[in-house]
């Protein structure tokens, strides 16, 4: 196990663009470098993992710890999702996404501690913002505020519609930070803080002893998991669905329409094959090819709990027999 390893927190509220910021820096990973990415997520079901496959090339590794906040749920999903990552794919650099829901600054606090000191390195964490939602009164969520003073770098996405004046006016609302204008969360790798930090020697550093993952059992391919999670951050429902079964993604498009929900993310069988969405307040979706196969996912996040069962139902009602 490498020492010292590289550590790049992407925070940032939901919907700001970590996950596309993400997906560039893999896109101008250096060759030589093994890379390991983890992505925590507020639903049950986790997504951001399936969305990034396409993204993943040879050497990166993806896992994800999906049920909230890691530094909220307690210490043992991450020991154990960090420790399995960091096992299985040895990497030289390691990238970590925490919830938009979470803590981010009290994420970072906990990385520095034992176990991880001396096997993390710990770099200026990014926080990438929704420039436009800024510049428009939307507040910014008191936990992502508490990063601001921390941040090495303020990534300003979605900032392609502000002219100059505007973007004056938001520079002035934030603390003196690094900053960076762009959209579609567009960061070249050698603009990342840290880009130029080199894990060290090999070293016996003990981390703590988990269990390997169990495989995912399907008693019933016509039967999904679905898991459902309330916490004061918000409401959540999620689904898993044997690859077998096949979604009219035109159905789904027009149920998803009638909904109150604050951010979809689904990867589904559809008769023309995989496609993905990712959407925020309830915006038209935005197919994509997906890379993903192993099954078909779809969470949602409310702001107030939902009627779980008629949900289910009306997904179901979207496959095709």
């Amino acid at each position: 196990m490498l020492a010292n390893i590289p550590t790049h927190l992407i925070g940032g509220p939901l919907g700001a663009g970590k996950t596309s910021l993400i997906r560039h820096l893999l896109a101008g990973k250096p060759a030589a470098e093994r890379w390991a990415v983890l992505i925590n997520e507020f639903g049950q079901i986790g997504l951001d993992q399936a969305l990034l496959t396409a993204a993943a090339s040879d050497g990166v590794s993806l896992s994800e710890i999906p049920g909230g906040c890691l530094c909220c749920v307690g210490g043992a999903p991450l020991r154990v999702g960090l420790t399995r990552l960091l096992r299985q794919a040895r990497p030289d650099r390691l990238l970590i996404e925490p919830s938009g829901l979470g803590h981010p600054a009290e994420l970072l606090r906990q990385l520095g501690e034992p176990p991880w000191r001396g096997v993390l390195a710990l770099q200026p964490p990014v926080l990438v913002l929704d420039a436009a939602a800024l510049a428009a009164g939307q507040a910014l969520p008191q936990s992502q505020q508490a990063m601001l003073a921390e941040a090495g770098l303020l990534l300003l996405n979605k900032a392609e519609g502000l002219d100059e004046a505007a973007r004056a006016l938001l520079q002035a609302q934030l603390p003196a930070r690094p900053l960076r204008w762009t959209n579609q969360a567009r960061l070249d790798f050698a603009e990342l803080p840290g880009c130029s930090a080199q894990a060290g020697s090999a070293a016996d550093i003990p981390l703590p002893a988990v269990a390997p993952a169990l495989p995912v059992l399907w008693p019933d391919p016509r039967q999904p998991v679905c898991e459902v999670q309330a916490q004061a951050e918000g409401w959540s429902i999620g689904w898993r669905f044997h690859p077998s079964q096949v979604f009219d993604l035109q159905r789904v498009q027009a149920w998803l329409a009638s909904l109150p929900w604050r951010r979809a993310k689904l990867v589904l069988h559809g008769a023309d094959g995989w496609l993905a969405a990712n959407a925020l307040e309830g915006a038209a979706l935005h197919w994509q090819p997906s890379a993903w196969r192993r099954d078909s996912r779809l969470e949602l996040i409310f702001a107030t709990a939902q009627d779980a069962a008629a949900l289910g139902a009306a997904l179901a009602a979207c496959r095709l027999d």
